[in-house]
This record gives structure tokens, C-alpha cells and sequence, in this order.
């Protein structure tokens, strides 16, 4: 029995297995059409390469009852954390059982398969680095406090207004400029990214050309903006999109797309959006119960004095405007909005890591849990650490 065709043998099975199962997470757990097409090719490819050997040769030096390999366990291989932690492992598994061909093929003297294999397994390193872009996704970031940026609203220097509301807690601001055209915006973009830095994540409101051109974090969109799904495939996998919602059935939809992260609102009676009948903390109730795990930010007509009861409700994050724009000290209202959000800290301390641990607060809020390491949301952080946090699907 020639123990070359035998490894050949048992890995192009390995390999084979271990795509079909990052194939199938990509469908039916993710439903990211990249990773899946990519398995796909991969797995047909592989195919092609291990046919340079004859399949009669292979089945010959099988031997399943001699491989002393099956009774041989590793630690905890009969466990995995969830989807994603099975996805990395099987393209783990590909990329090892390619290198087993490779060299195995050398020994043969079989050049045109080690070479074959050796195209694949480069493949096979981008597709890991895919896929763990994808896992980065999968533990999304909940923002605490969002500052949708206004300069008519503004009573001081918009700059002024960004860099205090910062240094107060803000870690998420949303660019909304209705009236300028895009080069305008694209150069305001610019200078509120230079106002506040890396301290907090820079998102455009409505236009994705403009986030793109002016390498903002992501964009937000309206019900009656881009689609989301197109956005995805425009956009490229570590942009941030952000979806309004006023319904479960839109928020159903935004969350089924791909959305990062759902406006959930309105609140309450908003100057920003007079047209919009408030849906109350009923709404906010029904989101959270139906997407404990999606971030979100409540919105509209939320002020200091009214962000307790959301919190109550369970409540991890939101956006607001005027009451921030128009203020004489931004930075002081941001700081009293993330102590009211979160209760039993300072707006320092409240500070959380990630959304499974903050998913797992109690629905007053996150209490002295900030001082204990559970968190209620997350503080600004570094941009290229905000874009993997929030990431979306893999392939544009």
C-alpha cells in the first residue's frame, strides 16, 4: 500500500469536508454569499486537483480499519463555541490537509498536483482572512451615546460642539447635512474626522458615496435610502451600516440585510423629525425582546430627564441631536446622558467591551455592572478596532 496516496487520499477528504462545512455556515448560519461561492470554487478545484491521480489508485490505498488516526482525540474536539468557531476551524482544517497533498504529491514526484495544491492553499489563506472578518461581525459593538451632527443646530462652533461632546462620551457621531451637495460634504466629512480624531467612530448619514470618499466608518441609512444589501456589496465588509427603524417589520428587514446597528424610535415628539409619530418606550420593549443581541440606539426627542426610564427598558444606547448641538456645554450634557444611561456610575466608568456582555445586562440598565467588568456600552476606540467591532458581511 503506498502510504503517499494513502495521505493524499484521506486529506483530499478532509479538505473536501472541511469546505462543505464553511459552505454551508456561510449559507445558512451567515448567509454571506462570498464565503459560500468562494468554498464552493475551492471545493470544485480541488477536486479537479486531486483527479490528476486516478480515483482507482486512491480508493486502493484506502484504509479505514488500519488507520490507527480514528481513536486518537484531541482536546475538546467534540466541542465548539458556536457557528463561527466551526467555520475557522474547518478552514484551519483545509488549509493543513493542502500542505499534507502538497508535500505528499513532491514524494510521488507528481509536480503538476503539488503545484495545484500549492495554488490552493494561498486561496485558502484569504479565505481565513475572510472568514474572520466575518467572526468579527459576530460580535458586534454597542455604541452608548451617538451624536447626530448638525451644524444649523449647532449654538456654538460645530468643531467645538464635536470635540466636547467627545471628551463628554460621545463615542459615535452620525454626519446629517441635508442641504449640502456632495463635495461640500465630503470636505465637512473630513473636518469633523479631524476634530475628533480616532476618539469615536464617524458615521454619514444617508450617503454612502460620501462615507466612502471621505474614508468615514459607515453610513446610516433611512428606510427610503439605499438598500442595505446593496450597500453591503458597494461598501465591502468592514463598513459600518446603521438602518432606522420605527416597526418590527422594518427592523426585521434591516437585521435580515445586514444592518450593524438599528435606530430604534422615534421615542418621543422630535424637532428633527416632526413627522414622525413617536412609538414610545413599546417600541424600544418589542426591539430588544425580539434582537437582545442587535445593537441599537434609541432616538428621537430624547433628552436629560428621560433617558433613565429607557434604560429601564433596557436601553444600551442612543442618538440624539439638539440636545447635545444646542447646548452651551455639550460636554457636560453628553457626560449627564451617560450616567443616566447608565446608573451607579460615571460617565467614565461606564464604559463596556463588548455587546454579548452587554447583551447580558438586566433590563434596568447596566447598574454598578460597569464597575464589575459587565458594562452597559462601549467608549470610544480606536478607528481600525471600531470598523472590525462592527463590521459587516465579508465580500462587497
Amino acid at each position: 500500500m503506498n502510504a503517499a496516496l494513502r495521505m493524499i487520499d484521506a486529506n483530499a477528504n478532509r479538505a473536501r469536508e472541511a469546505l462543505r462545512t464553511l459552505e454551508d455556515v456561510a449559507r445558512f448560519a451567515w448567509n454571506d454569499r462570498g464565503i459560500a461561492e468562494e468554498a464552493k470554487a475551492l471545493r470544485h478545484a480541488l477536486q479537479s486537483a486531486v483527479a490528476l491521480i486516478p480515483a482507482a489508485d486512491l480508493a486502493a490505498a484506502r484504509d479505514v480499519e488500519g488507520d490507527v488516526g480514528t481513536t486518537v482525540e484531541g482536546a475538546n474536539e467534540y466541542t465548539r463555541a458556536d457557528l463561527s468557531a466551526v467555520a475557522q476551524a474547518a478552514g484551519g482544517r483545509f488549509s493543513e490537509a493542502l500542505r499534507v497533498i502538497e508535500e505528499a504529491a513532491k514524494s510521488l514526484g507528481n509536480g503538476t498536483l503539488a503545484r495545484a495544491a500549492e495554488s490552493l492553499r494561498y486561496r485558502s489563506y484569504t479565505l481565513a482572512a475572510e472568514v474572520t472578518l466575518r467572526v468579527a461581525r459576530a460580535r458586534p459593538r454597542q455604541f452608548a451615546l451617538c451624536l447626530l451632527l448638525t451644524r444649523a443646530l449647532c449654538r456654538r462652533d460645530w468643531r467645538d460642539v464635536a470635540r466636547e461632546a467627545v471628551e463628554g462620551g460621545v463615542d459615535l457621531v452620525q454626519v446629517r447635512e441635508k442641504e449640502m451637495d456632495a463635495a461640500e460634504l465630503v470636505a465637512h466629512v473630513r473636518a469633523v474626522r479631524d476634530a475628533i480624531g480616532s476618539r469615536a467612530t464617524l458615521v454619514v448619514n444617508d450617503r454612502l458615496d460620501v462615507a466612502l470618499a471621505a474614508d468615514a466608518d459607515g453610513v446610516h441609512l433611512g428606510t427610503s435610502d439605499l438598500p442595505i444589501a446593496a450597500a453591503r456589496r458597494i461598501a465591502g465588509s468592514r463598513f459600518l451600516i446603521g438602518a432606522s427603524t420605527h416597526s418590527l417589520d422594518e427592523a426585521r428587514a434591516a437585521v435580515a440585510a445586514g444592518a450593524d446597528v438599528c435606530g430604534v424610535g422615534a421615542m418621543y415628539a422630535s424637532a428633527l423629525k416632526p413627522e414622525l409619530t413617536p412609538s414610545g418606550e413599546a417600541y424600544l420593549r418589542a426591539f430588544l425582546a425580539e434582537f437582545p443581541h442587535v445593537p441599537h440606539l434609541a432616538i428621537g426627542g430624547i433628552s436629560v430627564g428621560r433617558i433613565a426610564a429607557l434604560a429601564q427598558a433596557g436601553c444600551r444606547g442612543i442618538a440624539v441631536s439638539s440636545a447635545i448641538c444646542g447646548a452651551d456645554a455639550p460636554g457636560e450634557v453628553a457626560r449627564a446622558m451617560r450616567v443616566e444611561l447608565c446608573p451607579g456610575a460615571s460617565s467614565t466608568d461606564c464604559a463596556g467591551k463588548d455587546f454579548a456582555t452587554n447583551a447580558g445586562a438586566t433590563s434596568g440598565g447596566c447598574g454598578g455592572a460597569c464597575r464589575s467588568g459587565g458594562g452597559c456600552a462601549n467608549r470610544a476606540g480606536a478607528r481600525e478596532g471600531t470598523r472590525e467591532g462592527m463590521s459587516g458581511s465579508t465580500r462587497a
